[in-house]
C-alpha cells in the first residue's frame, strides 16, 4: 500500500504536467486513446519509481518516462513502418488558440485556417517518429533544448541536429503538398 508521503509527492510532481504528457503520448502513438494507455502506464511507473524523484526538473523526468512508455507500447502493438495520426483534436489542441471557432476570421479565412492545420498536422503526422517527437517537444510543448536533452537521453547537438532536419523534412512536406494543390487547381 503507497504511503501518504508517496502520493502527495506524486500529485506534487506527476499531476501538474498530465497534460503534457497526455499531449506527446498522442503524437507519438497517434491517437487519443492509445495516449491515454501510455500515459496510464507511465503514471503507474512513475507514481513506482517517485521515491527517486530528486529535486530535478520534474516536467522532464515525467515525459521521459512517457516517453519510454510510448516507445516500449509501438514496439509492441504497432509495426514500425505504421505510426499515423487519426485524431485531429490532437493538432488542433496543439495550435495556440485553436482554429475551430476563431470569431475573428472571416469564413473563408478559416476555411483556409483549417485547411492549413490539417496539411501541417498530416505532415508532423507523417514524419518518421524520431523526427517528430523531437518537432513536437520544441515546438508544441515549448521545451528547451536542454529539456529535450533530459527528456529523450540524447547530446544537445543531436536534438538540434534532429530538429533542424525535422523541420527542413516539414517544410519540404508542405511545399509538395502545396504544389500539389496548386497543380490540382
Amino acid at each position: 500500500m503507497a504511503s501518504d508521503q508517496q502520493r502527495r509527492r506524486f500529485d506534487e510532481v506527476v499531476l501538474p504536467h498530465l497534460d503534457d504528457a497526455l499531449s506527446l503520448a498522442r503524437w507519438l502513438t497517434g491517437n487519443i486513446a492509445d495516449g491515454e494507455d501510455v500515459v496510464q502506464d507511465a503514471c503507474i511507473k512513475a507514481f513506482n519509481a517517485i521515491g527517486s524523484f530528486r529535486d530535478g526538473n520534474p516536467r522532464a523526468w515525467l515525459l521521459a518516462i512517457v516517453r519510454n512508455t510510448a516507445f516500449s507500447w509501438l514496439r509492441k502493438n504497432r509495426p514500425r513502418a505504421l505510426i499515423v495520426t487519426d485524431d485531429d483534436a490532437v493538432f488542433e489542441a496543439a495550435a495556440p488558440g485553436g482554429f475551430e471557432g476563431n470569431s475573428q476570421l472571416s469564413p473563408e479565412a478559416s476555411l483556409i485556417a483549417k485547411t492549413t492545420a490539417q496539411a501541417l498536422h498530416a505532415a508532423i503526422a507523417a514524419l518518421p517518429i524520431t523526427f517528430r517527437e523531437i518537432l513536437v517537444l520544441r515546438e508544441i510543448d515549448e521545451f528547451s533544448y536542454r529539456d529535450i536533452a533530459e527528456v529523450t537521453g540524447l547530446p544537445i547537438g543531436t536534438v538540434m541536429s534532429r530538429l533542424s532536419r525535422a523541420r527542413a523534412l516539414l517544410v519540404d512536406r508542405l511545399g509538395a503538398t502545396h504544389r500539389k494543390q496548386q497543380g490540382a487547381a
